[in-house]
């Protein structure tokens, strides 16, 4: 019954959430201050789910200036957890395929993110090169998943390059976002789903790459996230253990 009554609820929230959002956004259309207003609003789910979503998010992020953050992407409730953390002129780069998920589709387009289909190499280079332009024309900021495509409980998968190729380009730092493990987390016919950390490291300076050391800085920052991702599991498991958080 429990499981019913949340997924009715949800999906309720999300299409009054994507409809009402939708008319908001026609009169400001592809602003990106919009992505974190409705980042936010979906982030109000996670009680719904029993998750208790803690953000750990430094002071001074709100003056990191045009950055590319990069964030483990796990599955669907990556919606209501990480999206916490999305900074205000953020916009992310998500494959094309979302505009046709009905009332979500539109509103993500009309919010200011970018599309990239990721079958076709030389679309995917031109919304990199669109990236790197609109960091010396705008004060914008980009959100990426590295990984390409949900881990589903297969731990950090390799990155992608692109992100790293547009920061160097761009001359802009990347910012790890982490989020604690949430594969087979939530059992929607349980109460409590426990706890899920967020949390973003410091600014990477990429200056000191260039464009043919691309992947030695995925590597690195692939190497910084997954030590960070098993400190935070760790640090859920021993909290929960102890059935204090």
């Amino acid at each position: 019954m429990l499981c019913i009554i949340r997924i009715v609820l949800a999906t309720i929230y999300c299409i009054l959430a994507c409809v009402l959002g939708s008319i908001y956004c026609i009169f400001s259309p592809r602003n990106p201050r919009h992505v974190a207003t409705f980042s936010y609003i979906f982030g109000l789910l996670s009680p719904l789910f029993g998750l208790k979503v803690e953000t750990r998010i430094p002071v001074e992020a709100k003056d990191y200036g045009n950055s590319i953050y990069i964030a483990n992407h796990q599955n669907n409730y990556d919606m209501v957890t990480i999206s916490k953390t999305i900074q205000r002129n953020v916009v992310t780069v998500g494959k094309k395929s979302l505009i046709w998920i009905p009332f979500f589709g539109t509103l993500y387009w009309l919010t200011g993110n970018l599309m990239i289909n990721r079958a076709n190499r030389s679309q995917a280079h031109h919304v990199i090169t669109e990236v790197v332009n609109q960091f010396r024309t705008a004060t914008i900021s980009f959100w990426m998943f590295p990984e390409g495509t949900r881990s589903r409980g297969r731990g950090l998968m390799p990155f992608k390059t692109g992100a790293f190729h547009a920061a160097i380009a761009a001359g802009v730092p990347i910012v790890p976002v982490c989020a604690s493990d949430t594969n087979d987390k939530v059992k929607l016919n349980r109460c409590n789903n426990g706890l899920v950390i967020i949390e973003m490291l410091p600014p990477i300076d990429v200056k000191k790459y260039g464009k043919n050391q691309v992947r030695e800085l995925s590597n690195y920052c692939h190497a910084l996230m997954k030590a960070k991702i098993n400190e935070l599991n760790a640090e859920v498991a021993d909290r929960e253990s102890n059935s204090y958080f």
